[in-house]
């Protein structure tokens, strides 16, 4: 006897939500990314042109890939299709590997991505999620004193030892340039010689 199986019965969407589990990656991801204040976000917003994705859910998105040392637009385009956290992230939306990599190479997005993964890491070993030693993939957010975000995450960074968010200022600057740019440049040729 087999349980019940058809793919000819309308099946209604279901809230992703419940797929993941109670300690999932997605959810430190998520309210990561939610402590950011929206003034952080105003400089994204136009009046003009079609409406863009929300630039919470881009963040979302690119530092959950991360977690999973996924760097390339093409790749990550690939997990909000197949994975369920990125889907629950993305809520439902799909936006292109050229979409999420014009949005990675923003100036103030650079930014604010770095700081994620800095804060994020320094988050985890304070709670001790992770040994400091351990090198993880994963969003951070850190503020300098003449960033226009320090009011923000100024206490928590405090708490901060010096060499931890140093230690992962240098880990993230390593990450960018041995995995993301590069990443980013070979989608970027592929797509002006396939054009």
């Amino acid at each position: 006897m087999f349980k019940h199986y058809t793919m000819n019965q309308v099946i209604l969407p279901l809230d992703l939500e419940i797929k993941l589990q109670k300690n999932d990656i997605a959810y430190t991801v998520h309210d990561l990314v939610e402590s950011i204040p929206d003034e952080a976000f105003e400089n994204f917003l136009r009046q003009t042109g079609c409406p863009a994705y929300h630039p919470r859910m881009m963040i979302k998105i690119i530092l959950c890939a991360y977690t999973q040392s996924v760097f390339s637009g093409r790749k990550i385009e690939g997990l909000l299709k197949d994975s369920v956290r990125m889907m629950w992230l993305a809520q439902g939306y799909e936006p292109s590997y050229r979409t999420i990599n014009r949005f990675r190479v923003h100036p103030q997005v650079k930014e604010l991505l770095r700081q994620c993964f800095v804060q994020f890491r320094c988050q985890l070993v304070e709670e001790q999620l992770i040994d400091e030693e351990a090198i993880f993939i994963d969003g951070t957010k850190i503020e300098a004193n003449a960033n226009k975000f320090t009011f923000v995450w100024r206490k928590s960074t405090e708490k901060y030892s010096a060499n931890l968010v140093e230690k992962s200022k240098q880990m993230y600057n390593e990450l960018l340039e041995k995995e993301i740019i590069p990443e980013i440049e070979r989608e970027n040729a592929e797509e002006l010689s396939t054009g």
